[in-house]
């Protein structure tokens, strides 16, 4: 038998966006807390330079490697899933900007049966751990918190001129679009402060390491959560690697899965608690039957249309040579610099139809084109990108663990696609992106479509480029969603525990009933947040609307 090193009295499965603020906030109160990571500590320079993202979220050691299976919607591609494999998580190497969702999604959360969880009373817990800087309104901002976000501060000529070309189509600039509303057009807020990335990591852990009830076990890859009958006791580990030593942690209190959407899923399986037929296939005997474990993955399927770019320099242009030279020298000055920005600048949230009450189309712009559509690879002559996905998609998938082997990856199956109503969102979508580049505002630097090209017409060729060119949007989540123990799929319930069992809860973005109109990252943050108050049994924060109206604006500055 492994040998056990010590007893915490929490233990947390996971040290990216959810279990970095939960190590922060369990342990204020003295509470002694495990973190495990499986992957290393986030040393590497290239976390903390914004630009670093675009070797960041292609590199074998800080991601897990995960692929998607091939689907009709993919037209039979399979193509890489990049999640966070290093302390920090996916908030370590993802695309920086914050956004946390329209309110109606967190209203939806709590109609399924999930009480406490609804835009009032999460919205406190979205506020407590950000640090917005600059001009906040205090009725939907937080300012005192860890988190530090931050509004653009390099600007382009092109980028300038899409928003303005927006209004042309009757859409409104939103300054703010994590504030009272969503739709609109503006620029990205990003986790990014004096030109460095701000993971949750960076924000949470780097006091909270120090405390000494704290011990945060970097390259420790869970094998197994640990029972003693339905009682979750503690968690197996590998320190090292498949070829490492093995060993073990207890938790006299409880053990928490924050190990992301993919990799709670599979814990989960390999620990004996899904559905008893898949347990079957694997070898795994089963401690608990929870058919809903793996299932209702959703994900964000975005296409990138491209277009060439004419009478100015581009990022195409300035990431190269002596003008990268340039770039690098204001960012070690700590001036705008494209070191220090994210890769998407400007936002639209829209709608497919007129007649929607809410945006249901997300979209992101770039002054650079990108090779293929892809972001990062970037194309040698100047161009712009406007990329777009649907908000809420209902083509749900599965996660699978393919054997009992913790170091196998598991079978990922988003579907993306499947379901109708994605393929007509996406495609008004995909028309609206091209209004939005031929706008008069854009004329002077628009040359020509090179992705996907003017023949490229009707809705069926549309359809078939998105197949043949789409990918994810790294917003997977679901797959140990919050429900009513009635609800066949649910897994935990609206505490986060999982159902059936004690001394087990899961808290990242897994737990998402639906997808929120958002990347996923700041409503991660709310939901450890919300957990943290949760586990300790504390009284939940003070319902959004009770905030005045004397408290609505405030500038700060950091």
């Amino acid at each position: 038998m492994p040998l056990v090193k010590k007893i915490f009295d929490y233990v947390i499965i996971g040290g990216g966006t959810a279990g970095a603020l939960l190590t922060n906030r369990l342990s204020e109160d003295g509470s002694t807390v495990c973190l495990l990571e499986a992957g290393p500590s986030d040393i590497n320079p290239l976390i903390h330079i914004p630009a670093g993202y675009i070797k960041n979220v292609y590199s074998k050691t800080l991601t897990w490697g995960f692929e998607a299976e091939a689907s009709e919607g993919t037209a039979g591609r399979r193509f890489s899933l990049p999640q966070g494999r290093v302390l920090g998580g996916s908030s370590s190497i993802n695309g920086l900007n914050h956004n946390r969702g329209q309110s109606a999604d967190f209203d939806h959360w709590a109609a399924l049966g999930n009480p406490g969880w609804s835009y009032n009373e999460v919205l406190p817990y979205f506020r407590r751990s950000e640090h917005k800087l600059g001009k906040a309104d205090k009725r939907y901002r937080g300012l005192e918190g860890e988190m530090p976000i931050t509004d653009l501060d390099w600007h382009h000529p092109v980028s300038e001129a899409f928003i303005k070309g927006t209004q042309e189509l009757g859409i409104p600039e939103n300054p703010d679009y994590n504030g009272e509303r969503q739709d609109g057009a503006g620029y990205y807020q990003r986790c990014i402060n004096n030109g460095f990335r701000i993971s949750s990591a960076r924000a949470f852990l780097g006091t909270t390491k120090k405390r000494p009830g704290v011990d945060v076990r970097t390259n420790a890859h869970a094998t197994a959560i640990l029972f003693e009958g339905k009682r979750a006791a503690g968690v197996s580990y590998m320190k090292g690697g498949p070829s490492g030593q093995a060993q073990t942690v207890m938790a006299r209190r409880e053990v928490i899965v924050s190990a992301g959407t993919v990799n709670t899923a599979k814990l989960l399986q390999i620990s004996g608690i899904g559905d008893t037929q898949l347990l079957d296939e694997i070898g795994v005997p089963t401690v608990h039957h929870l058919p809903g474990v793996g299932n209702n993955l959703r994900d964000h399927y975005g296409v990138r249309m491209v277009s060439r770019v004419k009478g100015i320099r581009t990022i195409n242009n300035m990431a190269q040579g002596p003008r990268l030279l340039l770039e690098i020298g204001r960012w070690l000055l700590r001036k705008p610099s494209l070191l220090a920005v994210s890769p998407s600048l400007a936002h639209v949230f829209w709608k497919s139809d007129e007649a929607m009450d809410k945006p249901d189309l997300q979209f992101v712009f770039s002054p650079a084109s990108f090779r293929e559509g892809v972001v990062g690879l970037l194309d040698k002559k100047p161009g712009m990108t406007t990329g777009v996905w649907q908000e809420r998609p209902e083509s749900t998938g599965y996660v699978r663990a393919r054997s009992a082997n913790p170091f196998e990856t598991p079978i990922v199956q988003p579907n993306y696609l499947a379901h109708e109503k994605d393929q007509q969102v996406l495609l008004a979508g995909m028309r609206l992106a091209r209004r939005l580049m031929q706008t008069s505002a854009l004329a002077p630097y628009f040359d020509h479509e090179t992705a996907p090209g003017e023949n490229v017409q009707t809705d069926d060729e549309l359809l078939e480029f998105a197949r043949k060119n789409g990918t994810t949007v790294y917003h997977l989540i679901g797959t140990a969603r919050m429900g009513p123990k009635s609800d066949p799929d649910a897994v935990v319930d609206a505490q986060l525990r999982v159902h059936g069992l004690e001394g087990l809860r899961v808290v990242d973005a897994s737990i998402m009933p639906t997808m929120p109109s958002a990347n996923t990252n700041a409503a991660t943050m709310m939901i450890a947040e919300k957990a943290a108050d949760m586990i300790r049994g504390l009284p939940p924060l003070m319902p959004a609307e009770t905030i005045t109206k004397t408290e609505e604006t405030e500038t700060s500055d950091g």
